[in-house]
């Protein structure tokens, strides 16, 4: 059985994109179950759409990486909106300077340990995101 551990949405988008990343996201995905935020599929989708408009993919690229990402979302475990998520994520972006769509992700991360992240993994592409989540004390993997 595979360890649960959060997946930020640019960790997903690299295991749906043929985009180069610092490690083999399909061989964390075998490790690794996903945890993700109940917004995550409108990020992603906000992701797929600028890279379609900066030519760094087209739209056959995108449809597939659309089609590998419902795929995906229909065995991981999603963290809903909650009080409790919001009111942590309201403090965040003063602490870590984090963008709103970013302290949602780590509240969300952060509400799926309760609140309790020592020993539990958060997956992600974005720097500031991996050093936020390992200062919360999360183990951080960068993709």
């Amino acid at each position: 059985m595979k360890e649960p551990a959060f997946w930020d949405t640019s960790a997903l988008l690299f295991l749906c994109t043929n985009q180069p990343t610092k490690r083999d996201v399909e061989e964390l995905f075998q490790l690794y179950e996903i945890v993700a935020w109940w917004a995550t599929p409108v990020e992603a989708r906000s992701s797929l759409a600028r890279l379609v408009r900066m030519s760094e993919i087209d739209l056959d690229q995108r449809d597939k990486a659309i089609d590998r990402f419902e795929e995906l979302r229909t065995d991981w475990t999603e963290i809903d909106p909650s009080e409790l998520l919001r009111n942590i994520a309201e403090d965040l972006p003063d602490r870590f300077s984090l963008r709103a769509g970013d302290a949602l992700q780590l509240a969300a991360a952060y509400t799926w340990a309760m609140q309790r992240p020592a020993g539990r993994r958060f997956i992600s592409g974005d720097r500031r995101l991996l050093d936020s989540a390992e200062q919360l004390g999360f183990r951080t993997i960068a993709v």
